[in-house]
């Protein structure tokens, strides 16, 4: 389980990661990252909300979608079982005050705990290659879409 600090709960922070972040997609999961400096007000605001939160560091909050396209509810369970866990051993490597969403695709119904993982790991990896501040379209990535 994510700790408390950790979760997204409100719609409007979905929609901010969603419509706002980065998008990198896979064949098992869809992944939105909005950086700290890219929500700097909303995650400024919010901060009273975090009491958990250490040394005035914003804590970085995951949220998942894991809809009933997936599989009926005990599928859909497993499914968010195992990516809050992945998510929860990747925390350390997102940016402090990030927003992280990971839409799992009907595909994921019949993937494995490591299957998972390395998707996870490859949008991760694509998301956190270019520093959003510094990304002016003249990197190795490109476009990005």
């Amino acid at each position: 389980m994510l700790p408390s600090e950790n979760r997204l709960r409100r719609r409007q922070d979905f929609a901010t990661a969603v419509k706002r972040g980065r998008r990198a997609g896979r064949p098992l999961l869809v992944v939105h990252l909005r950086w700290a400096d890219q929500s700097a007000g909303q995650v400024d605001e919010h901060s009273d909300s975090h009491p958990h939160a250490t040394e005035g560091l914003p804590s970085v909050r995951a949220g998942f979608v894991v809809s009933k396209a997936v599989g009926p509810a005990v599928v859909r369970n497993l499914v968010k079982r195992r990516l809050r866990h992945l998510v929860r051993e990747r925390l350390v490597a997102l940016p402090a005050g990030s927003l992280i969403v990971v839409r799992a695709l009907p595909t994921a119904a019949e993937a494995s705990y490591s299957d998972l993982a390395h998707d996870l790991d490859a949008a991760l990896k694509r998301l956190l290659r270019t520093d959003p501040a510094a990304a002016t379209g003249s990197g190795p990535t490109g476009s990005g879409r």
